[in-house]
């Protein structure tokens, strides 16, 4: 008989309102009964899990597009995001990395052409405040910090990060002792100042003075290599992108910037010494270098020569030799301005 009463399978809407019902009980610890707690979990983990082998299929079967569409609708029609990311901390460990990739890609998901988990974060922007301090606590840190940059793929919500006063916490939060969470905000840092381009150089233009105050004292000449060396990495990334030509030109026009340069090629390794050059040739290349660095490159022109004579990268690369010309050339060839 018991064949006859199969309960019929729930949509993908259920399984959204369900989910959605259980985090409400657990965010405010309404629980009917004692030891209901570790029943209710359980089963919101359950829940978490169908939702993520809804989005991305399972060993038996791919994900079907109509249902992705129903659960991204129901789950941002409620708050279903909001007590997701709310409860998090209270979650255990497997739920926590569920809970990451349905959260992941939802933001990835269109209903209608329209990715509509943009439209849920610009109405609740304080979320993103919430994931952010999330790199003060290490037991969520690595979850919130995944979210987060999926979350800043709208370039309306990255720029909301951008234009915050979370911006000036990236720097500590790179160099926090703890190396995982440290890199993982490295990477969040690095989306923002690359993604969306655009949006990125109207920060760096607005932001000047403060961002390379901080980034040169706490970044480039940090005690620390890794951070020194994802700095010099970045930076090299930052000004030789094409959009970011107003903000490069104003860099290299620096003399204060030029000596941090000279001292990152004077450095025992090799690979921040060759990121190092990589920004260096752009103070050499500058048509219009005023006449501060023109002095320094002149009082230092025989130190700069000796040094670029046995420069090489370990293996051979035409790019680099044409560039290192370029630069001897470019340095060999100044005459004091007046």
């Amino acid at each position: 008989m018991k064949g006859l009463f199969k309960s019929k399978p729930k949509t993908p809407a259920e399984v959204v309102r369900q989910t959605r019902d259980l985090l409400a009980v657990i965010d405010l610890n309404l629980y009917p009964r004692e030891g209901k707690k570790e029943e209710k979990m359980a089963e919101l983990s359950k829940l978490i899990r169908e939702l993520k082998s809804i989005l991305y299929g399972n060993s038996e079967s791919e994900p079907v597009s109509e249902a992705c569409c129903q659960l991204t609708q129901e789950f941002f029609k409620g708050n279903t995001l909001r007590l997701l990311i709310v409860c998090l901390p209270k979650l255990n460990l497997e739920a926590r990395k569920d809970a990451t990739q349905v959260v992941a890609n939802l933001q990835r998901q269109q209903v209608h052409s329209r990715l509509i988990a943009s439209d849920y974060l610009e109405a609740n922007k304080d979320l993103l405040d919430i994931l952010i301090a999330g790199y003060e606590d290490m037991d969520i840190a690595l979850h919130y910090g995944a979210m987060l940059r999926e979350c800043i793929r709208h370039q309306s919500i990255a720029r909301y990060v951008l234009e915050s006063e979370h911006m000036k916490k990236f720097f500590d939060y790179i160099q926090l002792p703890n190396f995982d969470i440290a890199s993982d905000a490295s990477a969040t840092f690095k989306e923002l100042l690359t993604r969306h381009k655009s949006t990125v150089a109207e920060f760096l233009a607005k932001n000047y003075d403060w961002f390379f105050a901080e980034y040169n004292s706490r970044l480039l000449e940090s005690p620390n290599y890794i951070t020194r060396r994802q700095a010099i990495k970045l930076l090299g990334d930052m000004l030789l992108d094409r959009s970011n030509s107003a903000v490069m030109t104003r860099y290299v026009s620096s003399k204060d910037n030029l000596r941090i340069l000279m001292n990152l090629l004077r450095e025992s390794s090799k690979n921040i010494q060759i990121e190092a050059f990589h920004v260096f040739k752009l103070f050499a290349a500058n048509s219009k270098k005023p006449p501060e660095i023109v002095s320094i490159f002149i009082a230092n022109r025989s130190k700069l020569l000796r040094f670029f004579s046995d420069f090489k990268m370990d293996k051979e690369d035409e790019q680099f030799e044409a560039d290192k010309t370029q630069v001897v050339r470019e340095i060999a060839a100044l005459e004091p301005k007046e």
